[in-house]
């Protein structure tokens, strides 16, 4: 019982800081949970720590730590069976110790006489010998050690720098030079050491603003109220970022403005400040003529500011700055801010002004002069083989009208790349070329197919707005897509250098969703034949690459439907049957669904694997015919009269586009079809009755299999 109560009354609250120059901010939430928690798994590992402890990560520029609740200074003493050797080798013929065992058990810091305590246990084939032992509990400093060392080892850093310590001679490897470390145990410090530094009690608070220099921490379960009260620093990432969001959006509403919303640099900002302050600034009006993407991407990309937009989400001239110190008057730091952000603000309007003095027309020719990849040419052979990608697929889907739109925004589509304002800011591609070709008085469908042929970018992306867009942009991936499998760039494993998975998914949600009736194996048939009109010799037509495209978008395909929601079952009884037009699979896959709820779906599913089964093993050809005069057996005339009845239903339904209604109509074949397996001999003796019995189940299977193959709904 007294054991038991100085178990509890050691068990405490721990703390653990590192103190360091200031960390990658991209990175910094990363490492501070990384932090936390690996250092916490560790205690728990060795009894230290309860699996159901608090475990609170903090981060700020200069510091990772973690708070974890009742850890013990001790753990408790754990039983363990310990395997010595095999009995054979342990014990001679009499049963006694061998001189191997008594060397083992004399290692272990015991004698001859603990033989009497061994067990005897079976290990695989043989009998070894176990020995039965406490095993001394792990003091908290020995633990927190082992535990500080794993953390600190297994910290995802992007880039380790290596620096020396006072010494001038000991180098050490670290995301930045720490510069302190603490180790509280409720009010103890444990004495454990970490990158040349011996844990204290100690701290620092704001660079600036801090009360208290050096901050002596009272207890670990004070450090996050010590470093507001006296260190003026907020030390909980997530606490930090929650005041930033909530001064943004106040001074936001004070201005009868909002700040743009950026989760990413929301996280930045939050891992540049200690204690935020939000100001807000503003530059001269004029600057609004530039677009205001270029001006939004470069104060939150270079300045790290939150730009405000109206009520219809125009930029405005005011901008929000998220400070680490908070001055009595603030005026200073907006005004630096002001000055800072206007030679910035000033470039990107040369750069507007500069490109708007060459015409996209002009430009065209120089995209000779950019490398798309050594074996597919240039951007400008890149250029001419997407307008004519584009053109034809124009041609399948629309008019002469909708053919000419595309050329023209198909030619421009890669011009922008050229200009000094997309040098500067690549994430501006197509932002700007529809900029440019508004300025010169092309029509808003042409434009605007320019800035949205890189759409969707990314999974859950928006279209292109427009029929001109869908097409340019269908024709771009294609080309990407297509081009570069042909010369074997296809993705290995989780690298995809050229992001071909994220072209696959565009282009099949662009048929499917823009409902465009093109056969996709021809589609990518035709897009290969102009790579082989170059003289691609490495991008041969050949079948084997079509069917290694398809097969990759398919498998795209069945990902993403299954993560809207579909069964694998179901996704594979759709795609099973390659279907051309993908703009059906979402019908098929609804009348799938449907047809898994009724009550008839399972033995129809099982008897349709069961006839696939028998038909797959039939040499030669089978015809779905029935001569009606060789139905022997009433269950084969019962079948036989079901389906005559039901496929005309079924078939009307299909060829209407009610996949639901066909798949549906198929349940009144559950009774022929399970009485035809439970009295019929498909492989009859008589040969005549045989072929016209497989002909029965070919006709089944058939009709069965026209929405999906159901065979694969079969548990």
């Amino acid at each position: 019982m007294t054991d038991t109560n100085e178990k509890i009354m050691s068990t405490q609250n721990l703390l653990v800081e590192l103190f360091v120059e200031e960390l990658p901010p991209k990175v910094l939430n990363k490492l501070g949970d990384a932090f936390a928690n690996v250092l916490a798994e560790s205690l728990v590992a060795q009894g230290l720590a309860d699996a159901t402890a608090a475990v609170t990560p903090y981060a700020s520029p200069r510091r990772l730590a973690v708070h974890i609740t009742q850890v013990l200074a001790t753990s408790a003493d754990k039983a363990i069976t310990q395997k010595l050797m095999p009995v054979s080798v342990g014990l001679d013929v009499d049963g006694k110790a061998t001189p191997a065992l008594i060397k083992r058990l004399n290692g272990m810091g015991l004698d001859e006489s603990e033989v009497t305590n061994l067990t005897q246990q079976m290990d695989g084939k043989n009998a070894a010998l176990f020995l039965d032992v406490v095993q001394a509990g792990v003091a908290l400093k020995e633990g927190l050690q082992i535990a500080l060392h794993e953390a600190i080892s297994k910290l995802p850093i992007p880039k380790v720098m290596t620096y020396q310590l006072a010494d001038g001679w000991t180098g050490v490897n670290f995301v930045r030079p720490a510069h302190g470390l603490v180790a509280l145990h409720g009010s103890e410090v444990v004495a454990v050491t970490a990158l040349g530094l011996s844990a204290g009690k100690q701290t620092q608070g704001h660079r600036f603003e801090a009360k208290v220099s050096p901050l002596v921490l009272k207890h670990a379960d004070h450090y996050a109220e010590q470093l507001k009260t006296e260190g003026a620093v907020i030390a909980s990432f997530s606490e930090r970022k929650a005041e930033i969001a909530r001064q943004l959006k106040a001074a936001g509403l004070s201005a009868g403005l909002k700040p743009i919303e950026d989760e990413a640099l929301l996280d930045e900002v939050t891992a540049l400040v200690e204690r935020p302050n939000v100001l807000l600034g503003q530059f001269e009006a004029v600057y609004l003529e530039v677009p205001q993407e270029c001006l939004i991407l470069t104060m939150k990309a270079n300045q790290k500011y939150f730009p405000l937009l109206d009520a219809n989400n125009k930029l405005s001239n005011q901008f929000l700055i998220v400070s680490n110190i908070s001055p009595d008057d603030p005026s200073s730091v907006i005004g630096g801010n002001e000055r800072v952000v206007r030679p910035r603000l000033a470039d990107a309007k040369f750069f507007f002004d500069q490109d708007r003095k060459k015409t996209l027309e002009s430009r065209v020719a120089d995209l000779v002069k950019v490398v798309y990849h050594n074996k597919l040419g240039n951007q400008l052979q890149r250029n001419q083989r997407v307008v004519k990608i584009a053109a034809a697929i124009a041609n399948q889907v629309g008019d002469s009208e909708l053919g000419r739109a595309v050329a023209i925004a198909a030619g421009f589509s890669k011009v922008d790349l050229l200009t000094d304002m997309v040098g500067e800011f690549p994430e501006l591609q197509g932002i700007m070329g529809r900029y440019y070709a508004q300025h010169e008085g092309w029509d808003d469908a042409i434009a605007y197919a320019i800035e949205d042929h890189y759409k969707p970018r990314f999974a859950g992306d928006e279209l292109p707005r427009n029929q001109v867009g869908i097409v340019l942009a269908l024709a771009d991936k294609l080309e990407t897509l297509v081009g570069l499998f042909s010369i074997g760039e296809k993705p290995t494993g989780d690298k995809d250098p050229f992001g071909l998975r994220r072209q696959a998914l565009g282009i099949i949600r662009m048929l499917i969703e823009a409902k465009l009736d093109l056969p996709f194996e021809q589609l990518i048939h035709d897009v290969l034949q102009q790579f082989a009109q170059e003289g691609h010799a490495e991008a041969g037509n050949t079948q084997a690459t079509v069917q290694s495209i398809k097969d990759f978008c398919f498998d795209r395909l069945s990902v993403n439907l299954r993560d809207q929601g579909a069964s694998p079952q179901e996704v594979d009884a759709v795609l099973a049957l390659n279907p051309q037009l993908l703009t059906e699979i979402p019908t098929r896959l609804t009348a799938v669904r449907a047809f898994s709820t009724l009550a008839e779906a399972p033995a129809l599913a099982a008897a349709n694997k069961r006839v696939g089964n028998i038909l797959k093993k039939i040499e030669g050809e089978i015809k779905a015919e029935v001569s009606a005069v060789l139905l022997q057996e009433a269950a084969e005339i019962a079948l036989h009269q079901a389906l005559v009845a039901v496929k005309p239903e079924a078939d009307r339904a299909f060829d209407s586009g009610d996949y639901t209604a066909s798949l549906q109509a198929l349940a009144a074949l559950k009774t022929p079809v399970d009485a035809f397996f439970d009295s019929v001999m498909v492989n009859a003796d008589d040969l005549a009755l045989r072929a016209n019995r497989q002909g029965l189940l070919a006709m089944l299977h058939r009709a069965m299999n026209r929405v999906a193959d159901l065979s694969k709904l079969a548990s």
